[in-house]
């Protein structure tokens, strides 16, 4: 199957041939009385919606006809990609499941409600919870303000019909092994069947496996060839998977990676990590890119500043997206949402873990995915300073995120509060160039990290020495042409205040004052021996944050020259 081919499948990591895209025909109320068209899988927030209403939305309600071709002893399965936040599922009057989570994917099998080819599917959304589930950049206000953005309520991702054998494959996960050219394979199913597996390079077999499956099976398949997923090079396997009548097809990148001493490698080569922020928001679509194109450009223009990866922030992003990062050889940390969630108790634990899992499962598969990002600057609550995080919080969605992949790296929680376990020391930082000397500077002669905390003061756990450090957030400058480009006084004023365009510290309006200052800042990270990466905030504005390399639309606000500036700035390291 090539690239064309997969990129049309909602989940390119895991494809079906019998899959029925449904994403047309929708109609849209907020009251179950007025209905109106929708285009899905645009929020109604959105103006590709063609709804565009931006105030909160409690509740709302789908419903369309869909026809579906059951053919001799197949079932039929009704995913959607993701849904935001809780959402009961009916059809033809029958309710037949919920799902609470607005960032993973679900799926009922509908076979027994079906009446003929032409049915009625009925979808009741709840998004009334934001304070105290995962909900990201999400603004909990009526309107955005800071570093919090336009809601997404709804579904947002596709919704297709699989046509699938009553026996068949659940899940796939593979364990790459560049030392012994092999890949560890691991097969879950619902059922006992012959299972064969066959792994293609470019068209060209190079691995096979065949025996019997019952539910649950792990095998090694060996390669005989090797082509590394490599920064730049992201060289897939295709693999085809028949377990009895069902036939999935599915891809890996042979790549190991994780940490030597303070250095973060790929394949046993040291790689200095230069990310950028990607937030996922698109001015039209919101969550949802109006395009595949559009998602690849994304990574394409901050290849083109001379980035190696993103991190991936506040926001589980569409498996078409990781897809293009796989083959493009992008490197991604993969983060959940994890803003909106109480981390000073503990009862929201378990439905913080609920959905984790569920991301970890569905992306586990990507090569792309250096490090597994949970948690994202957890202070407690920003209005209530005596109501802090329960550390307990922090180490556990650790232990669980290393059990259930230990193959990757697992930051417990970038910036902020640690807790006392982690594969890297991440901080937040958007000192000028003088105060990140200082502080890298003490790292490098002492192994003593010192930087304060952006938001809170209080407790935080100290650095230890000959952890990997990483600095993921850093920069942040208001970097615009237009008149009102802000002049923020300090970093929590804009970040949870501001309503107009905002950046980290004072704005530029100049490019080349602007490159000069990012020029500062990056050479005093690549000069810091005991970092193993930065990542820069952040790639394009986002609303009202205007601290962006491109605008919110994505247009340049450099010209080819700085842009060849700013690539030879990140080739010193």
């Amino acid at each position: 199957m090539n690239h064309l081919e997969k990129i049309n499948y909602p989940d390119p990591n895991f494809i079906r041939k019998e899959t029925q895209v449904i994403n047309d025909g929708w109609q849209f109320s907020f009251d179950r009385k007025a209905w109106q068209s929708i285009n899905v899988p645009y929020c109604p927030e959105s103006k590709l919606s063609g709804i565009g209403h931006t105030d909160f939305i409690g509740q709302c309600f789908y419903k369309k006809t869909f026809y579906a071709d059951i053919g001799k002893g197949r079932r039929v399965m009704l995913h959607f990609g993701a849904v935001d936040y809780r959402c009961e599922v009916y059809v033809n009057g029958r309710h037949i499941g919920s799902h609470v989570g607005g960032f993973t994917p679900f799926a009922f099998d509908v076979t027994d409600v079906l009446i003929g080819t032409e049915n009625e599917l009925y979808v009741c959304v709840y998004d009334d919870e934001l304070r105290d589930c995962p909900s990201g950049k999400q603004s909990y206000k009526r309107q955005s303000f800071g570093c919090f953005y336009t809601r997404t309520t709804g579904i947002w991702q596709s919704v297709w019909l699989e046509f699938v054998p009553g026996v068949r494959i659940k899940q796939i996960q593979f364990y790459p092994s560049v030392e012994r050219s092999s890949v560890l394979t691991e097969i879950h199913t619902n059922g006992c069947e012959q299972c064969s597996i066959f792994v293609y390079y470019q068209d060209r077999k190079v691995g096979e496996y065949c025996g019997r499956v019952t539910y649950r099976a792990k095998f090694e398949i060996l390669l005989s060839e090797s082509h590394l997923w490599e920064l730049g090079q992201g060289q897939l396997y295709d693999v085809i998977i028949t377990f009895g009548d069902d036939t999935v097809y599915s891809y890996f990148g042979l790549r190991e990676i994780g940490y030597r001493g303070y250095d973060f490698v790929l394949n046993g080569r040291s790689v200095f990590q230069k990310l950028v922020l990607d937030q996922g928001y698109y001015p039209d679509g919101i969550y949802t890119a109006p395009s595949v194109q559009a998602m690849q450009r994304d990574i394409d223009l901050a290849l083109d500043l001379g980035f190696n990866g993103a991190r991936l922030h506040q926001k589980v992003f569409d498996p078409r997206f990781l897809y293009l990062c796989d083959k493009s050889g992008y490197m991604v940390w993969g983060e959940f949402a994890s803003w909106g969630v109480d981390y000073s108790d503990l009862h929201f634990l378990g439905r913080f873990l609920q959905e984790w899992q569920e991301v970890l499962a569905r992306d586990f598969n990507h090569p792309s995915i250096v490090t597994w990002c949970p948690l994202n600057e957890v202070w407690g609550r920003w209005e209530d300073a005596a109501e802090r995080r329960d550390v307990r919080f922090v180490e556990l969605v650790y232990d669980f995120t290393k059990a259930y992949d230990p193959t990757r790296p697992c930051v417990d929680a970038s910036g902020g509060h640690h807790g006392r376990r982690t594969d890297c020391f991440d901080v937040h930082t958007y000192a000028d160039a003088e105060e990140l000397r200082k502080y890298l500077k003490e790292l490098d002669s002492s192994d003593i990290l010192d930087i304060p905390l952006l938001y809170c003061a209080g407790e935080v756990l100290p650095y230890s020495k000959g952890l990997p450090v990483n600095v993921s957030e850093f920069g942040g400058i208001c970097f615009t042409q237009k008149d009102d480009a802000s002049e923020v006084g300090t970093v929590n004023e804009g970040a949870v205040e501001s309503e107009v365009a905002w950046g980290y510290g004072k704005g530029e309006q100049s490019a080349d004052a602007f490159l000069a200052r990012y020029e500062r800042l990056a050479d005093i990270l690549m000069d810091c021996r005991k970092l193993s990466g930065f990542c820069y905030t952040q790639l394009y504005d986002v609303e009202q944050e205007e601290n962006g390399l491109y605008y919110y639309d994505r247009h340049d606000k450099l010209s080819e020259e700085q842009k060849a500036r700013m690539r030879a700035i990140h080739s010193r390291r």
